[in-house]
């Protein structure tokens, strides 16, 4: 993009309506386009009169004027949705189509079809409140009353171009809602609006409802495309846009650093490259989250920030066992330069997630990431192909800022078959193996690097040991047979490591 373009881009942008949902803004390359009407749509609770809210909230920030019509709800509703939220609609104009005197039998016309006069009626009212109040912003909700007073297709079209019109010659910004209750086959609104937004909500057979966003249309500028992960809680919808790492990225040293264990160093080939992703595989308690938290610790002995993300251990836990290993996380975590974050991913959005980690990286400064696990974060997703898309991007985000990662992938069984429910291996620069094999009576386990990208890895099995003085590496085991297959044996003659101060075996 040359420097004429960028220029043109950022005077656009300044001149957009902000949505007053920054993630929103994001998506459409900064706001709304002015005095346009855009339609929003979505099915009854997911979000459509938030999101309007917000809507004319910033633009009274701003000192845009704003104007509520309902059709659908009452003042005294929309005011309690705005408590529920911490928001004061009082310097907000809003204006109810149907009131006491509307409802009254008496007033009905008997000559007259009544849907003729009420639509008529509600057209020009809704007109004469505009030229009153002078809004810059206004909301008209909803379309699916006004699709029910004017009967067929074609007035309906009509009345909806009319209001187009004068609201453009108003120089009015305008959200028409929608609760899509018509033939989902018909197009009119789509085809008359100036853009199209369309909110979703995916109930879940267990957990939180999902909810997404979509950018359908938008005339004139350059959105984000695809589906965009958002939540509805207190304080209105933050929405969450999907991550496409290239548009991120900056300059930084690729050396290896050590991972706070020399044995471990020497397996990868000289320790962990910035940038890079380094996934540790293997059966439940044999070790793979202590290895990540060495190198987590290594990385905060050296004055980096870090951040962990727990799927699956309380946080209580994984201080006593790092503590008892001779590895104390709390004094980084009272500094501010360690954070963890315990994550229930019945209660996360995966957009939600990525975003996490978005503002740790650019916000808190983090270059060292950890997550565990990724069995867990399969969780948060609604199919295994989403997962797999969403970690490349995430991954190459990562890469992108310098940031070294570490996964945790845990495989199903103990002995006998290990087996994991999906293959992430070959999105990660770098894979350890840890397994549990038998010697002497005793059950162990043993380390391998299988592959990486950015160094000349050892390709022997060691024997793995976890104690107090934390992570131990034994010599190369020579006589291993099917550690790949799960089921590993040796046959060598390598001592295997000490027990109580006498080598096993010796």
């Amino acid at each position: 993009m040359n420097a004429i373009e960028t220029h043109e881009d950022a005077v656009l942008e300044s001149t957009r309506s902000r949505s007053g949902l920054p993630g929103l803004d994001d998506i459409l390359g900064g706001g709304f386009t002015p005095n346009r009407v855009y339609l929003v749509e979505g099915a009854p609770g997911t979000g459509k009169t938030t999101l309007a809210l917000q809507f004319l909230l910033e633009g009274e920030r701003i000192g845009e004027k704003g104007l509520y019509i309902t059709l659908s709800e009452t003042a005294n509703e929309l005011k309690s949705v705005a408590r529920s939220h911490g928001w004061n609609l009082d310097r907000l104009s809003l204006f109810e189509l149907v009131n006491d005197i509307d409802l009254d039998l008496d007033a009905e016309q008997s000559i007259l079809h009544p849907s003729e006069v009420e639509l008529g009626e509600t057209i020009t009212n809704v007109m004469r409140e505009v030229d009153q109040v002078k809004p810059i912003r206004i909301v008209f909700d909803s379309l699916s009353e006004l699709r029910l007073l004017a009967q067929n297709p074609l007035r309906y079209r009509r009345q909806i171009l009319a209001l187009k019109h004068f609201f453009s010659s108003r120089q009015c910004t305008v959200l028409m809602l929608d609760d899509k209750t018509s033939d989902p086959s018909d197009q009119q609104l789509h085809s008359i609006a100036h853009g199209v937004v369309s909110l979703e909500q995916i109930a879940q057979e267990f957990g939180k409802e999902r909810r997404r966003l979509i950018v359908v249309k938008m005339r004139g500028i350059k959105f984000r495309g695809g589906f965009h992960d958002f939540t509805l809680d207190t304080g209105g919808l933050r929405v969450f846009p999907r991550l496409i790492a290239s548009e991120h990225g900056r300059e930084f040293s690729a050396s290896p650093v050590s991972t706070g264990a020399q044995d471990i160093d020497a397996l990868l080939g000289g320790g962990l490259v910035p940038g890079t992703s380094t996934l540790i595989v293997g059966p439940s308690g044999i070790g793979k989250t202590t290895v990540s938290v060495r190198c987590l610790l290594a990385a905060l002995e050296r004055g980096e920030k870090g951040a962990l993300y727990l799927f699956d251990e309380g946080l209580g836990t994984l201080h006593t066992r790092s503590a008892a290993l001779g590895m104390d996380l709390r004094k980084h975590m009272d500094s501010g330069q360690l954070h963890i974050h315990h994550i229930d991913p019945a209660e996360l959005a995966p957009g939600e997630f990525a975003h996490m980690l978005r503002d740790a990286v650019e916000l808190t400064g983090v270059t060292f990431v950890g997550i565990d696990s990724l069995n867990a974060y399969l969780q948060a997703m609604p199919g295994e192909k989403y997962l797999t898309l969403q970690m490349h991007e995430l991954l190459t985000y990562l890469s992108q800022q310098g940031v070294t990662t570490v996964l945790v992938l845990g495989q199903h069984g103990l002995i006998g078959e290990v087996r994991s429910e999906i293959d992430l291996s070959y999105l990660s620069d770098a894979t350890v193996l840890l397994r549990y094999f038998e010697a002497n009576g005793r059950l162990r386990r043993a380390v391998t690097v299988m592959k990486s990208r950015t160094n000349d890895h050892a390709q022997t099995i060691h024997e793995l040991r976890l104690g107090p003085n934390g992570i131990e590496i034994g010599k190369a085991l020579e006589g291993f047979e099917g550690v790949l297959t799960g089921v590993p044996n040796y046959h060598g003659a390598t001592p295997m490591m000490s027990v109580g101060g006498v080598a096993d075996g010796a």
